[in-house]
């Protein structure tokens, strides 16, 4: 593919813009984004030491395999540094993403997970040492002089590294596998991008600005679903190139004026894509059907290019794009000096923004255990909030908030993560129409357990909360909730006539007040006060005898509803372990409804009716409450019976399975052969379609708009949005899915093979 980088303005600063940089400097500089000398100097040296010990372990590694005395005088290992410490743009305690080059002879399996885990291992400075061998980026994290490391390997094809090696430079890729590629990427992207910015010092200063403000707004997470470091520096990448000259105070304002408006998913990029000899696989829609599911593509620089933001979805993409028209509303206010800069990182209120929301509670023995515990949770939640999609069609939206909170009341260790949940604004839903997503939940839970090292102890609950239920300590100290609004007596007496005729309508706030109101709820009502929590299998170390069989008789709302004792501990159902009775006992209102609720019995508790409904929504969109007895048999069979539908459909293939089948993997074929390709357009370079709309509105007139934004010149029979036809059906999706979950069943028995000997043994 090729592009042009053919900018939108040329057009310098003017005193006033420059006035603007000097103010947002200094707000940079007192919000203490900037690292110390001191502690500059420190990460220095840190590296240095690091160093030694990387060349000392190659050195170590060539004499124990019998090579000549030259040799281990030359042998070598280099370390680069990449991400943000490398670009410029790192702060006070971040972390520094490291890699060691090594030569063929070193390999990553024994040599670096074992051999250099050991010597780390014993090395006084070094703390919290987690190896991370089957990530899709092999990585060690451990903290060096209280200073954290992220460190990957790469063995190269030769048998002296040099101490000069330029990674840079295609030949370093030669007889190398993926997962070496995707080491080597980081420092080959981040080299790149200093490259192709014309300014460096104006995009460190950008690109430092944006990434505080993306913390701020709860959008600056990669393992979530939102933009990691790397995406954001090549959103302001590409910004810089479109405004050459701008100062970073202009930058900030068209970042949020071009991303406010571009076409997704049109992708970023900030060259052209290049097809070398070496074989490796590159984004490029037109071949690979998987790179048109891409919801955000942004483009890495570097070949073997690749979409640097895959982990988003849709919802998550929905959430980006309301904060960027946030950024782009108060920056035209700052530019007509209605607001300072303060006002564009004031922080996003969460808690406030919906009305309804998934908890995800996660406990474990200690500390240690939590941290990788919460490592492989936090790693599979964007994982929830696709399955959420898939099964509600899109109805329901998820805001996965990337921020973990803990219980300070809790003895034992805890973590909990939100997610906000709304149906989707436009969509014509019909009265009454609910979302049960506890099958979704539970296809979720089976999923995180099959967590290869789990030990006795890890729990998991997912639980529905309201706004008003919402834990305390997710709120700074000293916050006080704002009060909801009063209704008028008549729109309250009409919802008391439409709660005597079975129905709930009027306004959400209402429904919520009636809830407190009211001492009981009827079954029959649609949405019911008490909620249940999705929790993980408990272990037989955790069950009695009287709990070690699942009741299929439905209990009264008295059993099923978790209440607390005068003492503060928590009334556990039979079957509750004695470490979870005391140790993890608390007075929190979330615990009262999720986190005790683990220590129960119970395999598969009902998940209580989740209302979701828009802000200024006046429709209630309920999850409905099963009123069947056979309710959790029947979702977790459903739950089963879609894995083994997938599992066989990829072992026997279509033609074995079934008539009417076969004839969905048709109509997936064919989906993905005509509507997909047919409408993804390209230019006459094969470049996709530029972004930006036709007229970029711009506020001044020394900007002039262009139709070459991107350098692709516009055709009238090519102006569609790309944003609907990427969209796969139903029946596209089990094209990606069955591969997985041959795997993940697969990976699933070992997991629940290996859980029963850890049990057994305990």
């Amino acid at each position: 593919m090729a592009t042009s980088n053919k900018p939108i303005s040329l057009a310098g600063p003017l005193d006033a813009d420059v006035q603007r940089t000097a103010e947002l400097n200094k707000f940079l500089v007192e919000a203490g984004l900037y690292e110390s000398a001191d502690e500059s100097a420190r990460r220095e040296e840190v590296l240095g030491e690091l160093d030694k010990i990387v060349k000392d372990w190659v050195k170590q590694l060539t004499s124990q395999r019998g090579y000549t005395d030259q040799m281990i005088e030359e042998a070598n290992a280099v370390l680069f540094t990449f991400g943000s410490y490398r670009l410029g743009v790192h702060g006070p305690g971040a972390d520094i993403d490291t890699l060691c080059v090594g030569p063929s002879y070193v390999n990553r399996e024994e040599d670096f997970f074992i051999v250099l885990h050991d010597i780390l291992a014993q090395t006084e400075e070094v703390s919290e040492l987690q190896p991370v061998p089957d990530a899709h980026v092999p990585v060690m994290k451990f903290k060096f002089h209280g200073i954290s490391i992220d460190l990957l390997y790469a063995s190269v094809s030769l048998l002296v590294v040099p101490s000069d090696l330029d990674i840079s430079q295609e030949a370093v890729l030669y007889d190398i596998d993926e997962a070496t590629v995707r080491s080597l990427t980081g420092c080959r992207v981040a080299d790149q991008i200093l490259r192709l910015v014309p300014n460096i010092e104006s995009f460190r200063t950008t690109l430092r600005c944006l990434k505080h403000w993306a913390r701020r707004r709860g959008v600056y997470s990669n393992v979530t679903g939102f933009l990691g470091g790397v995406n954001w520096a090549l959103l302001v990448a590409r910004v810089c190139q479109l405004y050459p000259n701008a100062v970073p105070s202009m930058l900030v304002s068209r970042f949020f004026r071009v991303f406010t408006q571009w076409r997704w998913p049109t992708p970023v990029m900030l060259c052209a894509i290049e097809e070398e000899e070496l074989g490796f696989p590159v984004w490029d829609p037109r071949k690979n059907p998987r790179d048109r599911t891409h919801h955000m593509p942004i483009i890495t620089p570097a070949y073997p290019c690749m979409n640097s933001s895959y982990n988003v979805s849709t919802s998550t993409l929905r959430v980006m794009i309301e904060q960027f028209q946030f950024g782009n509303k108060i920056c035209q206010e700052i530019e007509m000096n209605k607001a300072s800069w303060s006002a564009l990182f004031e922080p996003f209120n969460f808690f406030e923004a919906y009305k309804n929301y998934l908890q995800v509670d996660i406990i474990a023995e200690d500390d240690a255990d939590l941290r990788l515990w919460k490592g492989w949770v936090e790693s599979r939640l964007r994982q929830l909030t696709l399955k959420i999609e898939r099964d509600t069609y899109g109805k329901l939206q998820c805001h996965p908030y990337p921020y973990e909170y803990a219980d300070p009341s809790r003895q034992c260790a805890h973590c909990a993560f939100f997610m906000g949940l709304s149906r989707k604004e436009g969509v014509k839903i019909q009265e009454g129409q609910q979302f049960d997503i506890r099958g979704t939940v539970d296809e979720f839970r089976h999923e995180i357990n099959m967590y290869m090292f789990w030990k006795p102890g890890m729990e998991l609950a997912v639980s529905h909360v309201r706004r008003k239920e919402i834990p305390a300590y997710v709120f700074p100290e000293g916050y006080k909730r704002p009060r909801p609004q009063r209704h008028v007596n008549h729109q309250h007496q009409s919802d008391k006539n439409n709660t005597a005729n079975g129905t709930l309508t009027g306004s959400p706030d209402s429904q919520l007040k009636r809830k407190h109101d009211t001492t009981g709820i009827d079954d029959t009502e649609p949405c019911r006060s008490v909620k249940r929590a999705s929790i993980s299998p408990v272990h037989p170390k955790t069950l009695s005898p009287r709990s070690g069989n699942i009741s299929d008789e439905p209990r009264s709302d008295s059993q099923q509803k978790v209440t607390s004792n005068a003492s503060g501990g928590s009334q556990d159902s039979p079957g509750s372990g004695n470490r979870d009775k005391t140790k993890c006992s608390s007075s929190s209102h979330a615990s009262e409804k999720s986190l005790d609720s683990v220590a129960s019995g119970s395999k598969c508790v009902k998940m209580e009716a989740v209302c979701s409904d828009d802000v200024t929504s006046k429709h209630v969109d309920c999850i409905s409450p099963v009123k069947d007895s056979t309710a959790p048999t029947v979702a977790v069979s459903t739950t089963l019976k879609r894995v083994a539908e997938k599992v066989v459909l990829e072992l026997v293939g279509s033609e074995s399975i079934g008539g009417n089948n076969a004839e969905l993997l048709q109509i997936a074929e064919k989906d993905m052969g005509n509507v997909l390709v047919e409408n993804l357009h390209f230019g006459g370079n094969g470049v996709p379609q530029s972004g930006l709309p036709e007229e970029l509105e711009l506020n001044n007139g020394i900007e002039v708009g262009s139709k070459a934004y991107a350098g692709v010149k516009s055709d009238g029979s090519q102006k569609s949005s790309l944003r609907h036809d990427l969209e796969l059906n139903p029946y596209t999706l089990s094209i990606y899915v069955a591969p997985f979950s041959l795997y993940s069943a697969v990976w699933y028995l070992f997991a629940t093979l290996r859980r029963v000997s850890l049990t057994s043994t305990a």
